[in-house]
């Protein structure tokens, strides 16, 4: 592989919360690539913190809808264009037509790294016309790109079949740290982190909380924050429930080493959710952090190794709150799961999925 090897990944957020990205972005700088994140800047970003790598954050008028994609993509299209670059890295459906017309164009090696199932989201599945113009713009360009892998065996299954196509797996797992195994108990405490959007279950958690003895955090926001946090007050659950807005990743992590359960429920309102496989249900595990988890196939079969969570079929309110209380009464059966957390975090870390990541960048680039 040669050290002047440069790589440039495109995403749309603002790249202070996107832990993924981070950790791809330190392993190939360390393993000697030069390397460049582009996102974009709002209005309350706030200051990047120090990297190996060069951050970048393109400004635009509009922030979200039609008008967003099409204003950023020409941005960083135009970006792109006047940066040496011998690969290019897009981040879901977000940024690819840019990235496509600019590698080609500059003649660099295409990646695509799908964080998800980008048009089996709930926000495009329930707009038939926002979903078929994605639909076309995957089916167009996807199948073009050099470099294919995505976050769970599921889905990089799917993804093949869809497009006769190779891609491979890269977990959102993180570094694995031997750190002696937390108690979690004192004071009992709840967490979500991640977007507070539909699908999550989060409505029917916070019912739940009306007869449940702890704190429920959240740490994130989205499309429902305001719902949610009207909801809160409604059922006067405002000692209970504790919005905390956007946590940084390190905060984070010291965050959840404090807590007592990790919460990662999903409905089933599109395959983006069902074949997922969150960062959040890896950040529980090597905090050592017993979690309710939706019974989906990925998690399902992980848990069904390991027994690092107890899986509810739906989020029905009474079956969170069946399994929360089982947690928190129940200490053998915390502190079995608490083991098989510090096991599985053994065996599924970053140091390993780091190897498979710099093991294809040096395939396509040597």
């Amino acid at each position: 592989m040669a050290v002047s090897r440069k790589i440039i990944f495109t995403v749309t957020n603002d790249l202070t919360y996107d832990q993924r990205m981070q950790k791809i972005c330190r392993s190939l700088s360390n393993a000697g690539y030069e390397i460049e994140l582009v996102g974009r800047e709002r209005s309350l970003s706030l200051p990047l913190s120090k990297e190996p790598f060069k951050q970048t954050r393109l400004k635009c008028i509009f922030n979200k809808g039609k008008l967003f994609y099409l204003e950023y993509n020409l941005r960083l299209l135009f970006y792109l264009l006047f940066q040496k670059a011998d690969a290019l890295c897009a981040i879901d459906l977000d940024t690819i037509v840019a990235v496509y017309l600019a590698g080609k164009t500059k003649s660099a090696k295409l990646i695509y790294d799908a964080h998800e199932y980008f048009t089996e989201v709930p926000e495009v599945i329930r707009r038939p016309s926002v979903k078929k113009i994605w639909e076309w713009v995957e089916k167009t360009f996807v199948p073009k790109y050099d470099l294919a892998y995505t976050v769970s065996p599921a889905l990089a299954e799917l993804f093949s079949k869809k497009y006769r196509k190779q891609f491979d797996v890269i977990m959102n797992c993180p570094l694995y740290l031997d750190l002696p195994l937390t108690t979690h108990h004192s004071p009992l405490t709840i967490l979500y982190q991640g977007a507070l959007n539909e699908g999550r279950g989060l409505e029917h958690l916070i019912e739940a909380m009306k007869d449940i003895n702890a704190k429920l955090l959240l740490a994130g926001e989205g499309n429902l924050s305001n719902e949610l946090r009207s909801l809160t007050k409604k059922w006067n659950l405002e000692d209970k429930v504790e919005f905390l807005g956007f946590v940084k990743p390190a905060e984070l992590k010291e965050l959840t080493a404090k807590t007592t359960i990790g919460i990662n429920l999903l409905e089933n309102k599109g395959l983006s959710y069902y074949y997922s496989l969150s960062n959040k249900f890896f950040d529980y595990i090597h905090a050592d952090m017993p979690q309710i988890c939706i019974a989906f196939p990925e998690y399902k079969k992980i848990n069904g190794e390991y027994e690092v969570a107890l899986l509810v079929e739906t989020c029905d309110v009474a079956e969170i709150k069946n399994a929360i209380e089982r947690l928190l009464n129940e200490d053998d059966l915390y502190k079995r799961l608490q083991k098989k957390c510090e096991v599985c975090s053994l065996n599924l870390n970053w140091q390993n999925e780091e190897k498979k990541l710099v093991a294809l960048y040096d395939e396509l680039l040597r």
